[in-house]
């Protein structure tokens, strides 16, 4: 898991075509906007994937090995700030 801190205004690029802002910040919440591509299910973590019907389900994606070592530090993308 990648831990990052962002000011208001501040973003996060995940890949090419997603990106998390961080719109508003007050005490105790945070709000955000997500600007994703739009065949992509974006949940909230309090509705759980075990209540979506079947054919709503995302499908199963394989997990990927955690990184062991910095050998692929050259392929990643910075974490950008406007």
């Amino acid at each position: 898991m990648l831990v990052v801190a962002r000011k208001q205004h501040e973003f996060i690029q995940i890949g090419d075509d997603i990106i998390v802002k961080v719109i508003k910040t007050s005490r105790g919440s945070v709000k955000i906007g997500i600007d994703a591509p739009g065949g992509l299910r974006v949940l909230r973590g309090e509705l759980s994937l075990d209540d979506l019907p079947e054919e709503l389900k995302p499908q199963a994606l394989p997990r990927r090995e955690h990184l062991k070592s910095n050998s692929n530090a050259s392929q990643m993308k910075p974490v950008g700030a406007v």
